[in-house]
């Protein structure tokens, strides 16, 4: 997730008061009932279609969230103050953006890319992961998962290979990669602002440990799924498949019939990538592959400007929004076939799950956590910074990241403080680096893991089910393992 400096200066603003209230348990009643609605949300998030209550993660995100305002948890100003717009102003924005970058022919250059000289699904997940992993640290690790998801489902489903390791290679190697910048993800972004660690030294900082967890990741992958990636090395892909690709149709319908719908008439959804056809004088002088080459590279134009408006520290939700709406116009036709890829239920499934962690926030039992576990958790010896690397783990897929990084990071760096000055920063990205990969220890860990389910999960072609026990299976010794590796290395350039 990504923060604007909105949402951030009311995060940090309010942040000694929340403090105070984390550290106090509520009361028992609103404990216990907090609880039980938290519980439901794993439950659903988990199990999606449980036989006695088959409503799915969705259903079950607003499910949880009513149950924490009818349980007088959180009250309804508070659930509705809990939803972040930003945050899904940004992912909304994202999907536009990816739409049009697919229609730009982003992901058919990429494919060429990933395949060039490829000698396997081995090597290409390998590709996979370092692609992923290095442009998360830029457009942040959403924003990789939201536009990389289908398109890491056509290239397995291409070569005949597994998604499943495809698909955890792009949200573990996004959340690793992101941990390299302020602005890769939403705790780095606190963190730094907190820290007031320029970005050159956060990235020299952490991005050691990020590379050789990149490669620790990949090497795990690679030994988990090595028999199911054997193959894929002798894939052709000719140009037809290749545009069947970038249209969003699978590439055996580009030597078949149209794709039809429920009324057997051919599927508008192609309308993303006909000939564009405007009154417009401007538009009318032009040839038509002139406008085509214009609208493809505007596309990678304006993508380049929100990327560099994400570095020098733009609001990164509008600067989306503004990315999405600047094609739209340009585009200049009707915008409700690019607006229909926007995947709605998962924008619905973070609005419950904001109010569902808030509420669980306020019974204080993430604070009692660390208030109990604080003293041995000093970062002067091998045995505090394992104790206090485990307490991140446990936070941040119990309260969720932010939360996790707001509660513990002046009280880290304060113990810091009494060691060294240096020992401030080391604190301080120790807290970037494991808030970040604690997202890899559960499906739940980070909102990147639920974006590539319920993306994967929804996809119009080779869609795939990833559940949270496959993804439980390669994420805990994944996280526990990246993160061990990881620490030593921070700090150290």
């Amino acid at each position: 997730m990504a923060l604007t400096l909105r949402t951030l200066n009311y995060l940090l603003g309010g942040g000694r008061s929340k403090k105070k209230k984390m550290s106090e348990l509520a009361s028992a009643p609103k404990v216990a009932l907090g609880s039980i609605a938290f519980a439901v949300f794993w439950m659903m998030a988990v199990f999606p279609s449980v036989p006695f209550l088959p409503i799915g993660r969705t259903a079950g995100s607003l499910l949880s969230a009513v149950l924490m305002v009818i349980f007088h948890v959180i009250s309804p100003d508070d659930a509705y103050a809990s939803i972040d717009l930003p945050i899904l102003g940004l992912l909304f924005a994202t999907m536009v953006v990816g739409s049009y970058l697919r229609n730009a022919g982003m992901f058919k250059h990429l494919g060429r890319l990933l395949a060039w000289k490829s000698q396997g699904g081995r090597d290409l997940m390998c590709r996979v992961c370092v692609v992923t992993a290095l442009a998360s640290a830029l457009f942040t690790n959403d924003t990789c998962c939201v536009v990389l998801t289908e398109f890491v489902l056509e290239l397995a489903a291409e070569r005949n290979l597994p998604a499943k390791p495809f698909l955890l290679a792009l949200a573990s190697s996004a959340n690793i990669g992101s941990a390299a910048t302020p602005i890769g993800n939403p705790q780095n972004l606190v963190i730094a602002f907190n820290s007031k660690i320029t970005f050159p030294k956060f990235l020299m900082g952490i991005l050691p440990a990020m590379l050789v967890g990149m490669a620790v990741n990949m090497v795990m992958l690679l030994c988990m799924y090595w028999r199911e990636l054997g193959g894929g090395a002798e894939l052709s892909v000719d140009g037809k498949q290749m545009e069947a690709v970038e249209e969003g149709r699978s590439p055996a319908s580009a030597k078949s019939t149209p794709q039809l719908n429920g009324n057997g008439n051919t599927m508008m959804s192609l309308e993303m990538s006909e000939n564009i056809t405007t009154k417009h004088p401007w538009f009318m002088q032009c040839t038509e592959a002139r406008r085509k080459l214009f609208l493809k590279s505007f596309a990678y134009v304006v993508t380049v400007g929100m990327v560099v408006a994400y570095m020098v520290g733009l609001n990164m939700s509008w600067t989306a929004i503004t990315t999405a709406l600047a094609l739209v116009v340009v585009d200049f036709r009707d915008a409700e076939p690019c607006l229909d890829t926007v995947s709605y239920s998962l924008l619905v499934f973070f609005s419950g799950m904001f109010i569902t962690v808030s509420g669980f926030n306020k019974t204080g039992l993430p604070g009692a956590i660390w208030d109990f576990m604080a003293p041995y958790s000093k970062v002067n010896s091998v045995g505090g910074i394992s104790v206090l690397s485990v307490i991140i783990l446990l936070l941040s897929n119990l309260a969720s990241n932010v939360p996790t990084v707001l509660l513990m990071g002046d009280e880290v760096a304060k113990a810091a403080a009494l060691i060294s000055p240096a020992a401030v920063t080391t604190s301080w990205l120790l807290l970037a680096w494991v808030s970040t990969v604690a997202g890899n220890l559960s499906l739940l860990g980070s909102a990147a893991n639920l974006i590539v389910c319920e993306q994967a999960r929804r996809a119009p072609r080779n869609a795939y089910d990833l559940t949270f026990w496959q993804h439980i299976v390669f994420g805990v010794p994944s996280t526990l393992i990246v993160t061990a590796v990881g620490i030593p290395l921070i700090g150290k350039i």
